[in-house]
């Protein structure tokens, strides 16, 4: 089994979504089991196995799925689990976890199933930009088509049981993947993200729990799934991430009006290392594209896209890196072949020259 049934990207990273220069993308995910059936923890592989047809079946056939793809865990290598980590389409716990497991991929990338990981099935939608409400109405949907086909553990008093007890009640999770680069320079965002915190809210890095920040990306979740419903917990969400939105074009605003030179400088300072780079890590990528979507937001790259810059960051990642040369690669090598992978995508776009400033 190979993962060359999958379009080149996934759709959310086209950048079309409301509020794209600062918000990546929106998740929605909805933990859900079936009932009689022992916890994926506690499942024999028999077990497993049946459950695996179960939830394969009912995916094959939900209508907001549209003939979807699904991928075996155990039928695949280790390289073709990283790229689908890095699509953000499977979680850790699925890639490392033991015996049948997999995902059920709906046309676009927008909407897949995870099937056997801590929960029986995981159940997610990512769309481009600031669309947490449209994410949910599309996931509550492909929810009600499973439903119709899987008799789902739930209980009147607790809501959805789940195999984790900080899931139970709703089983949901929202996030927003959020780009902030503008406080990070202001020196603003341990303020910022210490008062999400205090609120209920779990930040997280680029890929999620156990992850670090990187390029200033951040991922802001619910901590509760038990006795809010699902608007609730979106709307809380919501609010909050319209207050960060709001700090972050603020603290834009006082550097262009404050340090525009410097800004300009960091801008085509990382322009200029990713055009002629000859070996660079994925790391430095991010933190470079960082910086050159930090430029597009202000107008100072208007050549490059904000849907090319999420392409390049995606296509930079390691797995993708070794899929593009056909090969494993050790770490110099894919360091070489980035840089190579960098470079051709730039040459059909970058930054304009900057434009005079009154420092200058």
């Amino acid at each position: 089994m190979s993962l060359d049934q999958f379009q080149s990207e996934p759709d959310w990273l086209d950048a079309s979504g409301p509020e794209a220069s600062i918000i990546l993308s929106s998740r929605i995910r909805l933990a859900r089991n079936l009932r009689d059936h022992p916890f994926s923890h506690r499942a024999s592989p028999d077990q497993k196995a049946e459950i695996y047809e179960i939830v394969r079946e009912a995916a094959r056939e939900a209508p907001s799925l549209v003939s979807p793809n699904f991928v075996r865990m155990d039928r695949i290598s280790a390289l073709d689990r990283q790229i689908l980590l890095e699509r953000r389409l499977i979680s850790p716990d699925l890639a490392k976890g033991s015996g049948p497991r997999g995902v059920a991929v709906g046309k676009g990338e927008s909407l897949s199933v995870l099937i056997i990981e801590e929960d029986h099935m995981r159940i997610q939608g990512v769309f481009s930009g600031f669309e947490l409400m449209e994410a949910w109405r599309t996931v509550d949907r492909l929810d009600e088509e499973l439903s119709q086909k899987i008799d789902i553990a739930f209980s009147p008093e607790w809501g959805f049981l789940t195999a984790c007890p900080t899931n139970t009640g709703t089983g949901l999770r929202a996030s927003v993947l959020i780009h902030l680069p503008a406080l990070a320079l202001t020196k603003q965002i341990s303020k910022v993200l210490r008062g999400i915190s205090q609120v209920g809210l779990a930040v997280r890095g680029l890929f999620g729990e156990g992850s670090e920040a990187m390029g200033n990306f951040y991922q802001i979740s619910n901590q509760t799934t038990l006795g809010l419903s699902e608007t609730e917990v979106i709307d809380n969400l919501t609010r909050v991430t319209r207050q960060v939105i709001d700090h972050e074009k603020s603290a834009s605003d006082v550097l262009l009006k404050s340090a525009r030179l410097q800004v300009e400088d960091k801008v085509y300072r990382a322009y200029g290392i990713l055009k002629h780079c000859r070996v660079i890590s994925s790391q430095e990528v991010i933190s470079l594209v960082s910086a050159l979507r930090f430029g597009h937001s202000l107008g100072l790259c208007d050549r490059m896209s904000a849907h090319q810059l999420n392409r390049l960051m995606l296509s930079t990642l390691p797995g993708h890196v070794q899929r593009d040369a056909g090969s494993k690669l050790d770490q110099e090598e894919r360091d070489y072949r980035r840089a190579l992978m960098v470079r051709s995508l730039l040459r059909s776009g970058g930054c304009d020259d900057p434009p005079p400033t009154s420092s200058a």
